[in-house]
């Protein structure tokens, strides 16, 4: 079995990065179509009304950075955990806080995409 691990952990962080660029067209390659985001606030969103939320400016990412990243490689998926450190202004209103996540990333004929975020806010 490949170790992907490393590989996804880079691809991960580029997504993160792409998210606070709101480059749309990475995270079209990077997030699954059939992707389940569910936010610390418990708001689930779907590929679609997570991009379109950043697109219309609804929800604004301004710094997403990720660290203690762990992998397991299970082969055709790689899960992620870690924590990460998120500046975002949604609806208006300006945020910062933490989250404790788990990620899944899984190979889709050779192109990894990430199909679930979970994540958990940590306590200031």
């Amino acid at each position: 079995m490949a170790d992907n691990a490393q590989m996804i952990i880079d691809l991960d962080r580029k997504r993160m990065q792409a998210m606070a660029q709101k480059d749309v067209a990475t995270l079209n390659d990077l997030l699954a179509d059939d992707l389940i985001y569910t936010h610390s606030s418990a708001r689930i969103d779907t590929k679609q009304s997570l991009v379109g939320n950043m697109q219309s400016g609804a929800t604004v990412y301004n710094a997403v950075e990720p660290s203690d990243v762990k992998a397991q490689d299970l082969g055709s998926a790689v899960v992620l955990t870690g924590v990460a450190r998120i500046r975002v202004t949604s609806g208006g209103t300006p945020n910062a806080f933490a989250v404790r996540f788990t990620d899944v990333y899984a190979d889709r004929g050779g192109k990894w995409q990430m199909v679930t975020w979970q994540s958990t806010r940590l306590a200031d």
